[in-house]
């Protein structure tokens, strides 16, 4: 996850509090040290760590508090002042019935790719989204938009002749009449200079659209204070989203930057997946650091990534006892498109804590990867009807030098599915009546430890 080295600091800094019998100048210096550490080399701006650093050592250092209370206040304060730097609460994009949203960025930001994503979030929460290609000056942006919108099975409106925005709005006027939420793409710049900001004026002029949202790339860190406050103050901006905050250490530095400018983080990009942008939470992204896990953020991910359509499907074959090998392959395809085992698993409360080691989960990961390969490599019969792959262990063998697999990682996969299966069965007796206490209890026994899904 990102920012893991603040992460750990806190952590490391909160035990050492809550463990200590005494708080000594020592003790406290440590943790400072660390914190003060692990937010710099975030790009923290220094002030801001400074001011930090005096409050732990202002409380510390109060004789008039002592024992249990110092400590539990101490560590509410360093949760309470990582979430004011982080800024403060969170700040929902309240969007009307009918809305547009006009983004605006520099070179290299992700805007085009952002749009695409955010488009794809609110459909899959019921908007009828159209992208509406406004950037005439970077070569191949309205290609880009176009792939990313097929990408995400959005409509987009561009135009890859014409050279004046203002005619394209007015060329696709009429149609996007249709839809309740318009993402407009603009154009970018190497800087914030007169000729973009007089470019996006007209354009706001003409589109009058409800929201102005600038995207930032997580990697400027610092400089982020400066962009989101020129952008703010030439166009009025009614808030940011940060892009890339999987890939950096420096993030830490355009989350505290945009919360001094009063500029407030919408949603952040985490991953390349068309599904991988959440809503900012100062709150929850602080648990996650501390290794609480963010249910909410799992919940958006899985919502997200899922095909409703397919999983209904999915769960009616379940409840009529036709679970196949291609239906494992369904429920295979969506856990890959939530993205890797290592974050997910930080999103669980109480997961982070166990440290999974990392070649555990890319073994998993690896052996998912191999079972569909497996499955790709088998007949319709074989899919259907998994049992004879047991009564004739040549289609195994044939199967497996055909996936490039295993034997015994094809043998692994069926007996994965047939203890599914069986689970399921009894998931139906159960929802039918037909299960008592001791059929339960058996159930437990039989299966405790045993499905590795």
């Amino acid at each position: 996850m990102v920012l893991d080295k603040i992460g750990s600091a806190l952590k490391g800094g909160i035990k050492k509090i809550s463990n200590a019998i005494f708080l000594d100048k020592k003790l406290v210096d440590a943790v400072i040290k660390d914190i003060q550490k692990s937010l710099i080399e975030a790009d923290v701006n220094i002030e801001l760590v400074f001011a930090l650093s005096q409050k732990i050592k202002k409380l510390a250092y109060d004789e008039t508090i002592k024992g249990i209370d110092k400590k539990e206040q101490l560590v509410t304060l360093i949760h309470d002042e990582i979430l004011l730097i982080l800024g403060g609460k969170k700040e929902e994009l309240k969007l009307p019935k009918n809305a547009s949203i006009m983004f605006m960025g520099l070179y290299g930001a992700g805007k085009t790719t952002t749009i695409a994503k955010l488009g794809f979030y609110y459909a899959k929460r019921g908007r009828k989204v159209a992208l509406l290609g406004l950037d005439v000056d970077r070569p191949a942006a309205m290609d880009q938009l176009e792939q990313m919108a097929e990408k995400a099975n959005l409509p987009a409106f561009i135009d890859k002749k014409e050279k004046d925005p203002i005619k394209i709005i007015k060329k696709h006027k009429k149609a996007l009449e249709k839809y309740d939420l318009i993402l407009i793409d603009t154009a970018g710049r190497d800087g914030l200079n007169k000729e973009l900001i007089k470019q996006i004026e007209k354009l706001n002029k003409t589109l009058k659209p409800d929201f102005r949202i600038l995207v930032m790339p997580a990697d400027i860190g610092q400089a982020a204070k400066t962009q989101a406050d020129e952008f703010q103050k030439a166009l009025s901006i009614e808030g940011v989203i940060i892009t890339r905050m999987d890939g950096t250490s420096k993030a830490g530095g355009a989350l505290t930057a945009c919360a001094e400018t009063n500029a407030p983080v919408f949603f952040i990009g985490v991953g390349e997946q068309i599904h991988e942008i959440e809503t900012f939470d100062p709150e929850s992204f602080i648990q996650r650091l501390l290794g609480m896990g963010d249910l909410s953020a799992l919940l958006e991910h899985v919502k997200s990534a899922t095909d409703e359509k397919q999983a209904k499907r999915i769960e009616d074959r379940m409840k009529e006892g036709k679970f196949t090998l291609l239906d494992l392959y369904s429920q295979l395809e969506q856990m890959n498109k939530m993205g890797s085992m290592d974050k997910l698993i930080g999103m669980v409360p109480g997961m982070s804590a166990a440290k999974v080691p990392k070649d555990v989960l890319a073994k998993q990961e690896a052996k998912m990867t191999h079972w569909k390969n497996a499955i790709n490599s088998m007949t319709e019969e074989e899919i259907e009807n998994p049992i004879i792959l047991e009564k004739q262990t040549s289609r195994i063998q044939r199967i497996s030098k055909g996936s490039g697999t295993t034997t015994s990682e094809i043998r692994e996969l069926l007996k994965q599915y047939k203890m599914l299966k069986e689970m399921m069965g009894m998931q139906s007796g159960l929802a039918d009546g037909k299960i008592d206490q001791k059929m339960m209890q058996k159930m437990a026994r039989k299966f405790k430890g045993k499905v590795k899904l």
